[in-house]
């Protein structure tokens, strides 16, 4: 049985532990890597993990209270962009996937989202390969915008990324 709900500061070493593992797993699908991120100070760390209403980290958690998946939403700050925000960090422990619990995540981001006055959009990037997370996220109501040629770079080889938004 797992449990969907917002990651609690008090949580942060777990937090971290599945952002690290992550990146480790697969550096190709996030912008930031391993070896910048293990540098971070604590202070720096626990920025990532915020618990307000427009900055959120929702995580899957087992009963025994593991968490084995995370979606993490912010919004943009600026007074022109303020009414969209972004999903980032999407990470599933391997022998979690094909569960639906991704499915949940995005669900409860989605949900937790739609209660912010005046978000309109929520917008995010998703390896252009990656055609598991796209049917998620397109079974979702994201759509397509734009495609981005070598969006990311790993050990000389590039990673294109799909950008997509679901207009709330």
């Amino acid at each position: 049985m797992i449990h969907i709900r917002a990651v609690q500061p008090e949580e942060f070493e777990a937090f971290w532990a599945l952002r690290l593992e992550g990146l480790q797993t697969n550096p190709e699908a996030f912008g930031s890597t391993y070896e910048e991120s293990v540098k971070l100070s604590a202070a720096e760390a626990k920025g990532r993990l915020r618990a307000d209403t427009s900055n959120f980290v929702i995580g899957a958690h087992t009963v025994d209270g593991s968490l084995v998946g995370m979606f993490g939403f912010k919004r943009e700050s600026g007074i022109k962009s303020e009414h969209k925000g972004f999903i980032w960090g999407v990470y599933l422990k391997p022998r979690f996937r094909g569960q639906g619990i991704a499915k949940q995540l995005l669900d409860e981001v989605i949900c937790k989202a739609r209660a912010i006055e005046g978000l309109r959009q929520i917008n995010l990037s998703v390896l252009a390969s990656n055609e598991s997370a796209k049917y998620l996220y397109m079974n979702a109501g994201f759509e397509t915008y734009g495609f981005e040629r070598c969006a990311l770079m790993k050990d000389g080889q590039c990673y294109d990324e799909e950008l997509m938004a679901l207009i709330l």
